[in-house]
């Protein structure tokens, strides 16, 4: 299929040379630990080349992809949608900005509005869900804003810097994310109107 192209970033296939940045992300404390608990211990090269290979084979469950600069197309991370259930039409979510340096700056919000997109309007899914931990307050935000809703909370969970946290379940479905993608169309063109205003 072809690329799902935004304002910044591209939802693109993955790629051999991709090995490289996602071996710069695997065992970085920093970005693991609002993963799941498969990153409590270092990753073999060989391990990461099994994933890569995996992602690039794409089973018929999932629909996988590496976020990439728009016009670059350089690896920033990667979303997808895994253990697709085709005939309650529901997707889960996973997602991973592979820097730091990458953090608070969109990349994953519009990543996440691309998917949904892609999700709704192109497999006719009905719902998209994920998890997501208590203290990952910036992702959390970064979901809020592309619609999804805190649906239920598995209480301490998940032991995690020395506590135990909640694991925030998020859902979104397709008919409020028309009702958003409504929403924007409608400021829009109230923007777009008032643009037109004659200054004072």
């Amino acid at each position: 299929m072809p690329h799902i192209v935004g304002e910044r970033v591209r939802l693109r296939e993955y790629r051999p040379e991709d090995l490289v940045p996602i071996r710069g992300w695997v065992n970085d404390a920093e970005i693991v630990s609002n993963l799941s608990d498969i990153f409590l211990y270092p990753h073999t090269l060989e391990s990461t080349q099994e994933f890569l290979i995996a992602m690039m084979d794409q089973k018929p469950d999932c629909r996988s992809f590496v976020i990439a600069e728009a016009a670059t197309e350089l690896y920033l991370g990667q979303i997808g949608l895994d253990a697709i259930d085709w005939k309650n039409r529901v997707g889960r979510i996973g997602i991973v900005i592979g820097s730091p340096d990458n953090f608070g700056r969109g990349y994953g919000t519009e990543a996440m509005k691309l998917l949904s997109a892609y999700a709704f309007s192109e497999l006719n899914l009905n719902r998209l869900e994920l998890e997501v931990y208590d203290f990952n307050a910036r992702a959390i935000r970064s979901y809020l804003k592309c619609g999804f809703r805190e649906e239920g909370r598995l209480r301490q969970k998940l032991y995690r810097h020395g506590r135990y946290a909640d694991v925030v379940q998020m859902g979104l479905l397709r008919e409020e994310w028309e009702r958003g993608q409504e929403q924007e169309r409608v400021q829009e063109r109230e923007e777009g109107r008032n643009g037109d205003l004659p200054l004072a």
